[in-house]
């Protein structure tokens, strides 16, 4: 218990001292899933605003092909992009295997089904309520995602953020196609699971701190704008 109690201690000295290896992990740790994040939600947030208003054969399983996706461990989604990246794949040309950008990939690729789905939900749920009005506007079923997509900023940010907290605290994928280089592709949650395996429980007890620190915040956030959307759909006689 002392010796946990001595490496909590000489943790929260990192954090306040800004040890620069802790910065700099932090800092790319947020780089990447941002990024990552960022592009996940751009396409993620296209395809399922399109799969809830459009309708061509093929559909229920390309959602179900979605839906499936969810539940793909990381580790297999960052064999896939490995195999594709490497030399001897037909991505291998770019170069940018064991570098951030292919990390960013794995992340994005990893998002991307989530946004979706969740986009898509949102849409339904909006089209239930308002499709009808948008419809007898002149609305098409691109028009009328969009539309949708702007009036559910709110839930679509939720949406964005809960994709930022799979990123960031995801280690299977980015290990593989990062290879966790010192200074170069290592971020948190790589050096959590190397420090662990190390011994080095202060440092990864910092990683982890400020980790869980970003992810509370992030609840926070989602917490606070579903309180928003709660007030604003309640009757005026409920606050009367």
């Amino acid at each position: 218990m002392s010796d946990f109690a001595a490496s909590l201690a000489t943790a929260a000295t990192l954090i306040t001292d800004a040890e620069p290896h802790l910065v700099q992990t932090v800092a790319l740790s947020l780089q990447v899933s941002g990024t990552a994040t960022v592009i996940g939600a751009a396409v993620g947030l296209t395809a399922g605003a399109a799969l809830a208003v459009a309708r061509f054969p093929g559909q229920g399983a390309l959602v179900a092909a979605i839906n499936t996706t969810l539940a793909m461990p990381s580790v297999v989604l960052g064999l896939v992009v490995y195999l594709l990246l490497s030399r001897a794949g037909p991505l291998g040309h770019w170069g940018i295997l064991f570098t951030p950008p292919a990390m960013v990939i794995a992340q994005s690729l990893l998002v991307v089904p989530l946004v979706a789905v969740l986009a898509r939900r949102l849409v339904l749920s909006a089209l239930a309520e308002g499709g009808d009005q948008l419809r007898s506007l002149g609305a098409g079923p691109l028009a009328s995602a969009a539309l949708l997509l702007v009036h559910e900023r709110f839930g679509v940010l939720t949406v964005v953020l809960t994709a930022f907290g799979r990123a960031i605290s995801e280690v299977g994928a980015v290990m593989i196609v990062g290879g966790n280089i010192d200074g170069v592709t290592r971020v948190m949650t790589t050096t959590i699971a190397l420090e662990t395996s190390k011994g080095d429980l202060p440092l990864a007890l910092a990683l982890g701190l400020v980790l869980l620190a970003v992810v509370a915040a992030l609840n926070a956030v989602i917490g606070l704008l579903q309180l928003r959307q709660r007030w604003r759909g309640a009757p005026a006689e409920a606050w009367a």
